[in-house]
């Protein structure tokens, strides 16, 4: 079972219906007991940094995950989720972001040529051994390519953690893996096959 975690923040239905591809049960929830009863813990969503951990406080689903990290259950953020695994975000100075993982969250730097929010797809520069990204299929110069929706960019203060990038006038931390916590920066759940490989690759560690 994969609990994909409900603080109000949208993208739901997509990442239940991808792993719903696979073959996997998954439940949306906010109930702590079953998130915890879960094999695995999915954090998604859209939206802004401040008001997600405002949503994730009301429904005290900041210790639930936590939790859920303390207890080395498989956790994945997605987007939004991604960035509300870090300590905070240029979006919403002074709110406390969750900080399993060490970096910044920084707005994507504006340049002539390029439009923020970056919607769209990229291609992905593989790093180390991201478990990941096992068996992943490849466009075309051998990179997978996935879809982006964001403004703000991850900049990890680890580099080991660091296992895709990707380049959008800076060079983005598009996803990271830190024992049993993964992240994407992406949507895999909207990339196509090279996404659903990763979600299998996820449901199965």
């Amino acid at each position: 079972m994969i609990a994909i975690i409900d603080y109000d923040a949208g993208n739901l239905r997509s990442v239940e219906k991808a792993f719903a591809a696979l073959g996997e049960e998954c439940v949306i929830t906010r109930k702590r007991d079953e998130i915890m009863r879960a094999a695995r813990v999915v954090l998604p969503g859209v939206g802004s940094f401040g008001m997600a951990m405002e949503q994730m406080k009301k429904y005290e689903l900041d210790k639930v995950v936590k939790e859920v990290a303390e207890k080395e259950k498989p956790l994945l953020g997605i987007c939004l989720g991604l960035q509300l695994l870090f300590a905070g975000s240029e979006e919403s100075g002074g709110v406390e972001g969750l900080h399993l993982l060490d970096g910044e969250i920084l707005r994507i730097p504006g340049q002539e040529g390029l439009k923020i929010p970056h919607i769209g797809w990229n291609s992905l520069e593989l790093r180390g051994q991201g478990r990941l990204f096992r068996d992943i299929p490849t466009g075309q110069g051998g990179q997978p390519y996935v879809y982006f929706v964001h403004s703000y960019y991850l900049k990890a203060q680890d580099l080991a953690v660091v296992k895709a990038v990707t380049q959008y006038g800076v060079e983005i931390h598009a996803s990271v893996e830190k024992d049993r916590i993964f992240a994407c920066q992406f949507h895999p759940e909207k990339s196509g096959a090279a996404g659903l490989q990763i979600l299998k690759n996820f449901a199965q560690i």
